[in-house]
């Protein structure tokens, strides 16, 4: 895994060096309840996450080009719905402080571009819920059909189960768009 950079933006591998950056962001109750995640209780919590949820995958830390505070995390994990695919499946979050500036569309384009041309995927997928607009509306924007969705799919930290909007964009797709 590299190091990604974008017009405004540097992606590194996140580490719990930024944990601090990540919880100021995480704590929000405007941040994860969307994407159905409780906001983060504390610093402790926080590093517990990124040593045991994110070192297992693809994860950036977000960047702007100017600052080196983390802003945002974007990931590729396994795509749960397609063990034998060469699919991954693309999350993320970022800082409200930074919403509506284009910026997670901009980082979830070089990660897309990074999974088909560096790492060969077939697909890429990612899955919201019907909540989620914001979430929506950059998967609108990086080119993904939709195909449909899965009902009571996922428990969130309330104890509700959610439907999950499922997307993805083939190779091909990416590919026509280029």
């Amino acid at each position: 895994m590299r190091n990604l950079e974008t017009e405004r933006l540097t992606l590194r591998r996140l580490s719990t060096d930024d944990a601090e950056d990540f919880y100021e962001y995480a704590k929000d109750p405007e941040v994860g309840p969307p994407a159905g995640w409780k906001p983060h209780e504390s610093l402790e919590e926080t590093k517990n996450i990124i040593q045991n949820m994110f070192d297992v995958c693809y994860t950036w830390a977000i960047r702007l080009k100017d600052s080196d505070k983390v802003i945002g995390v974007i990931a590729l994990e396994p795509d749960k719905h397609r063990p034998e695919a060469e699919s991954l499946e693309i999350g993320y979050s970022l800082s409200r402080e930074y919403w509506g500036r284009g910026i997670m569309t901009e980082a979830a384009e070089a990660v897309i571009e990074y999974g088909f041309e560096e790492m060969d995927l077939e697909l890429i997928a990612i899955s919201t819920s019907k909540v989620n607009k914001r979430s929506q509306g950059v998967i609108k924007k990086c080119g993904f059909t939709y195909e449909g969705t899965v009902r009571k799919t996922y428990k969130i930290y309330t104890g509700e189960l959610r439907d999950s909007m499922i997307f993805s964009i083939l190779r091909e797709e990416y590919e026509a768009r280029k």
